[in-house]
């Protein structure tokens, strides 16, 4: 069952909580050890930063005004070489809900 598939799987992770992602990465790394896979990363990618104005009141004072921010923290794991083992153990794996993941 150690067939080799591609030369490598590229995992990209996005989420609004920086600790959350790392813990998601630290499972992704144990789980893909097990089979003998090697990891590099996780790389941090830069995090964006969206910025929304809001206007306090709904009539006047122009001047008042909320600024609220959203940060989106990304990872990318690179993971070679791979077998059926790999991918099997990392369709398995349970991820937290605020993590989104991209696999290619």
């Amino acid at each position: 069952m150690n067939e080799k598939l591609k030369n490598r799987i590229r995992i990209r992770l996005q989420s609004y909580d920086h600790k959350l992602l790392d813990n998601a990465c630290q499972q992704i790394i144990n789980e893909v050890e097990k089979t003998q896979s090697k990891v590099v990363g996780p790389i941090p990618l830069p995090t964006k930063k969206r910025v929304y104005c809001v206007l306090r009141s709904p009539h006047v004072n122009k001047d008042a005004r909320e600024h609220f921010e959203i940060r989106i923290h990304k990872r990318v794991l690179d993971i070679y070489p791979t077998s059926v083992d790999t991918s099997n153990s990392l369709i398995t794996i349970n991820l937290p809900s605020g993590v989104s993941t991209t696999i290619k």
